[in-house]
């Protein structure tokens, strides 16, 4: 028993017992036994009156079938459901032959229970506070954080309004107008009719913004985020099927990993120079590390990181005069994973320009690009180093020359850089002037794919392959400064992004995230929904763990790469990117023998 004793007085909760408390502890431990396979707790059970410390082995922790969590010596489970009095919502199993101490709950039959540190248990660096923490801590929805609507109409005298709000203790109105459904806030008070530029008797019509921004309901925290980092507002009306049912501001949204953002997309707007914005931008690496220290999902980061980036460079394009360009009709495009939302922190700033016809000089337009791309250096943000940049040539074409260059790779896939070119162009979103630059996708939805070229594109997206090996290992390098590592963007990420993006050319629509387009491919019948959800899957876990090993590399300082050593992942997170990379290798192994079938009825359509 000096053993037990000894154990369990080495970590939390029990590490700050007194030596009479732990011996009563001690003497109320169970040993427990389990094979291989063995459930320890169910999800069907009302509730539990013990709590578990694992000693030798190795248990698995499922929500509905899925793995999140992998138990070992130390660790212990059930105290959460204990405490809460509620019934566990997971399932946990053995997953290998493992010895458990079941321990009855130690708050009845200690002298100092007040001593006991739960708490401290997920403080433990590495744990992911998955084993049972959602049974007490979960997301708070909208409806939970949402204030009420004060309402007025267009009519209204801008006095009024302001003491209705007053009155009510809120921060802004909601205003019928002729237009749709408007909204004031305090900063439009400040702004306009403190300065004496609408006059306190004036209707509140010529106040508002119209139309409301808005966010439904079922939405959650971060998606609000999200939507006003997006468009860089501090309110959200929320609708339920449509109709208003209250509002959201930013401070409701509890937390500094919420307001963070916001506040850096406020200092971005509010930049004159681009000194001013330089400075606002040396905000966003920091705001990022935050979030992932806070617990956001990865790609929330991402769609997080893509607004305030989509911000930085309207402004620079704001701020920057030239005489070239300012006479000029054209639209600033960017591509890649910034174009998906999808970028991780380090990544490159990959841009195209399209001009409208008839065509310009190009001779003077590339090198006032250049000047452009160089502000957007001033405020940190790093060009791609393979080329695809807005002032080079291959990626600067009138409207009418991205036309004709976009028909020519389609009928001729071998043709230099085609495949490079029409990915990248698959793979692009436009900052301004959208309906111009959407000119780079439109020949996605022309008529003229051949099969020639959907089966060449569809090669290249298939030459990106998951590094699976025999039984449990990943294909790793063996020699030069990578040994012993995989590459985890061209192994993980890029095989499931070549097909994604390969879905949208065939599905005629490349808007949306890799996961968006995966769904779509569902839809369509490209996929399956259960192959959509696997590929989803394994973007998501090789997705979260380069953010996380990127914002590693941020905190030190260290040197910034996408090949990872197997042996720094926890288990749980070899485990899951071993499965998903081959379930991907499946799927494009099925794609590759029956494109044919899956995609003839859509491009015949």
């Amino acid at each position: 028993m000096q053993q037990i004793a000894d154990f369990l007085a080495g970590q939390p909760p029990f590490d700050a017992l007194p030596e009479a408390d732990l011996d009563r502890l001690v003497g109320r431990v169970e040993v427990e036994y389990f094979a291989a396979g063995a459930v320890v707790v169910a999800e069907d059970v009302e509730r539990v009156e013990h709590l578990w410390v694992v000693r030798t082995g190795a248990l698995e922790v499922l929500d509905r079938g899925r793995i999140v969590d992998l138990l070992g010596p130390g660790d212990m489970f059930g105290h959460l459901w204990l405490l809460a009095g509620l019934p566990p919502r997971l399932l946990v199993r053995v997953h290998e032959e493992s010895l458990l101490l079941r321990i009855p709950d130690p708050r009845t039959y200690l002298d100092r229970p007040d001593l006991l540190r739960f708490a401290a248990v997920h403080a433990k660096p590495g744990r992911s506070r998955l084993t049972g923490a959602d049974a007490v801590v979960t997301d708070r929805r909208l409806e939970q954080v949402m204030r009420p609507i004060v309402w007025a109409t267009a009519a209204d005298p801008v006095r009024t309004v302001a003491e209705r709000i007053g009155t009510a203790g809120h921060s802004c109105a909601l205003v019928r107008t002729a237009r749709g459904l408007g909204i004031v806030t305090d900063y439009d008070f400040r702004r306009q009719v403190a300065t004496g530029r609408i006059g306190s008797d004036a209707p509140i019509g010529e106040l508002a913004t119209v139309p409301a921004l808005t966010v439904e309901v079922a939405a959650s925290r971060a998606a609000a985020l999200v939507r006003m980092v997006e468009h860089g507002v501090h309110h959200l009306v929320v609708t339920d099927a449509g109709a208003p049912v209250g509002i959201v501001r930013v401070v409701d949204l509890a937390g500094a990993e919420l307001r963070d953002p916001i506040l850096v997309r406020a200092a971005v707007e509010n930049a004159t120079t681009i000194d001013e914005l330089a400075d606002a931008a040396r905000l966003l690496p920091a705001t990022i590390v935050d979030l992932c220290d806070d617990g956001v999902p990865a790609v929330r980061i991402g769609a997080v990181h893509a607004a305030v980036v989509d911000a930085i460079v309207r402004r620079v394009l704001e701020l920057h005069r030239d005489p070239v360009l300012d006479g000029m009709r054209m639209s600033w495009v960017v591509l890649g994973s910034l174009a998906r939302r999808e970028p991780l922190p380090l990544s490159d700033v990959d841009t195209a320009l399209v001009w409208a016809d008839p065509a310009a000089d190009p001779a003077a337009i590339r090198p006032a690009a250049r000047e452009v791309l160089r502000d957007i250096q001033r405020c940190g943000l790093t060009l791609c180093v393979n080329g695809a940049n807005a002032h080079n040539p291959l990626f600067s074409r009138s409207r009418s020359g991205w036309i004709e260059a976009a028909r020519h790779w389609q009928h001729d896939p071998t043709t230099d850089n085609a495949l490079l070119l029409s990915a990248m162009v698959a793979d692009s979103r436009p900052l301004t002037e959208p309906s111009l630059g959407r000119a780079l996708t439109d020949r996605i939805r022309s008529h003229t794919r051949t099969t020639q070229f959907l089966r060449a594109l569809l090669d290249e997206a298939l030459a990106w392959r998951p590094p699976t090996g025999f039984v449990r290992d990943f294909v790793v390098h063996h020699t030069g400064e990578h040994r012993g590592q995989l590459d985890l963007k061209a192994g993980g990420l890029m095989p499931v992004v070549g097909l994604a993006r390969w879905i949208a050319v065939v599905s005629g629509d490349a808007s949306g995230t890799t996961p968006d387009r995966l769904r779509r491919g569902a839809e369509t019948g490209l996929l399956s929904a259960d192959e959509a959800d696997t590929l989803a899957g394994g973007f998501g876990d090789a997705y979260s763990v380069l953010l996380n090993h990127e914002v590693a590399a941020m905190r030190t300082g260290g040197t910034v790469s996408t090949y990872i050593d197997p042996r720094d992942l926890d288990l749980l997170t070899r485990r899951h990117l071993r499965e998903s990379f081959r379930a991907v290798a499946l799927i494009q192994n099925r794609i590759d023998r029956d494109w044919i079938a899956r995609a003839e009825p859509i491009v015949s359509a």
